[in-house]
């Protein structure tokens, strides 16, 4: 019995071993996932902010319309980062794989570069947040990651950027599985530097000096440069498998109760911005938006937007109300053919953002160059930018000629001017279009006062609360950071935002 016994373990491990499983995954896949995976869909709280989305419903897309607490739309841009397949676990991973490994450099450092922007997004959300010890929970079985102080996160991601950017280097192996760039180091170099040029800005309002010195190494062409065209954007491109996350609210069941805000519309219609007539549009009559899209009306004149402060019973009571058709509205909504296609593309850092954050350095006296010029190219790069939307989304060049003439710079109201247009080149990165309106000011939108509104919001939502889940499952440490940050309230605002 003992020798049939010994005989049956001869060879088990090997015959119950799988020959065609892979045992390791090359981390570049892990990176291009992360790559993916950050854009996630923020509409019912940032773009709703800034005025630029709207619906009045209440229920499951109320949120920035109605300043009000809703835990599955302000959790959006929590739970999907920290997703245990989400970027920040992924990039961490990567690091961890790749930092000792010299063949993998760049890969190490863009792995850095582009965990900093996911830490920018959740800081300029949250405020504190898991930052040291998160994604850890597999390689170091941490599973409730203590909160980091924001202001703390914030001076790493800056050295972060710093150092992941100046180590690149295109003499070792070049990382093509990046879905950016394809691993070409000029562009990501350019993509760091822009980043930090971001990052310097955020304290444009804190600490003057800081944002200065981080700036001036940002825009310091001997460490590579920033973005230079529109072919060094970062984002995403979609298609009809892999739809852009916010395809089901422009063109799945919610397309008829989403509108673009009356704000934006205005000012799209009073400056004559010929980027009005590619992005919104009239469905009108006799079919039903809620059904079918109707008659295609983009005339600029007949474009109205929805104002906030109603929700769907009392925008009946709103000034101008335009009527319904069946249970839509007559408002403007977003065109389905051009930027709110299913595959349309997800930006996150663009040249046109660059090129204005440059205009506004150089007018604030923190770089060199001409605030005209720079503002000017801003406005262009958008209006260039979009028909990667859709070629129905180009605007001629002699229109965008004529625009820059009838409305002319004005260094007077330079700071004004650059950050309305920054709000306009944000449309649909609603992160960075909230996160740049809390900064600077501007656009000098009317303020929301819906009846209902969470009464810690005086006058603009400033940061997100934390999901309910995580102050139950992660509570102590949950408790530490709202007792160092302020109450977890729509009111608080994060540190550079004072």
């Amino acid at each position: 019995m003992l020798v049939g016994a010994n005989s049956c373990d001869s060879g088990f491990e090997e015959v119950n071993k799988n020959p065609v499983l892979a045992t390791e995954i090359d981390p570049i896949y892990l990176f291009s996932n992360a790559e993916f995976s950050s854009a996630i869909a923020t509409q019912n709280y940032q773009m709703q902010i800034v005025q630029q989305i709207n619906t009045p419903y209440t229920g499951v897309v109320e949120g920035g319309n109605h300043n009000a607490l809703s835990d599955p739309n302000s959790n959006a841009n929590f739970n999907s980062l920290y997703l245990q397949n989400g970027p920040v676990n992924l990039l961490t991973t990567v690091i961890a794989k790749t930092k000792d490994d010299p063949a993998r450099s760049n890969l190490y450092n863009m792995s850095r570069i582009w965990k900093a922007y996911v830490f920018m997004v959740l800081v300029d959300t949250y405020g504190d947040v898991p930052y040291s010890e998160a994604g850890k929970a597999f390689l170091e079985g941490i599973n409730l990651p203590k909160y980091d102080d924001q202001k703390v996160i914030y001076q790493d991601l800056i050295k972060e950027l710093q150092e992941g950017t100046k180590a690149l280097d295109a003499s070792k192996p070049i990382e093509s599985g990046d879905l950016f760039f394809k691993g070409n180091i000029a562009q990501w170099k350019k993509l760091g530097n822009s980043l930090l040029l971001r990052a310097g800005m955020r304290y444009s309002k804190i600490d003057p000096s800081t944002a200065k010195s981080v700036v001036a190494i940002a825009l310091d062409p001997a460490n590579g440069g920033v973005q230079s065209s529109n072919a060094d954007n970062a984002y995403i491109a979609f298609n009809s498998t892999f739809n852009h996350p916010l395809a089901g609210y422009f063109q799945g069941t919610e397309r008829g109760n989403v509108y673009m805000g009356k704000a934006f519309i205005d000012f799209l219609k009073t400056s004559n911005d010929p980027r009005l007539k590619v992005i919104a549009i009239k469905y009108e009559a006799p079919s039903n938006p809620l059904a079918t899209a109707g008659a295609e009306n983009t005339t600029p004149a007949d474009q109205d937007g929805m104002p906030y402060g109603y929700n769907e019973s009392t925008i009946v009571n709103a000034p101008g109300f335009p009527g319904k058709i069946g249970s839509a509205f007559k408002y403007s909504q977003i065109n389905r053919r051009t930027l709110g296609k299913i595959d349309a593309p997800e930006f996150f850092i663009t040249w046109s953002q660059t090129l204005l954050l440059q205009a506004e350095a150089v007018q604030r006296g923190w770089s060199t160059g001409n605030v005209k010029e720079l503002y000017e190219a801003g406005v262009k790069a958008h209006m260039n930018q979009l028909p990667t939307y859709d070629v129905l989304a180009t605007i001629p060049a002699a229109s965008q000629d004529a625009y820059i003439t009838a409305n002319p710079f004005v260094p007077a109201k330079a700071l004004e001017q650059i950050n309305n247009q920054y709000w306009i080149s944000s449309f649909l990165n609603g992160s960075e279009a909230w996160a740049n309106f809390r900064r600077s000011g501007f656009p000098t939108l009317p303020i929301n006062n819906y009846p209902g509104k969470d009464p810690s919001v005086k006058d603009f939502i400033k940061r997100l609360v934390y999901p309910v889940r995580e102050r139950s499952v992660n509570e102590a440490n949950y408790k530490e950071a709202v007792a160092r940050m302020g109450p977890d309230e729509l009111g608080t605002p994060v540190f550079w935002d004072k």
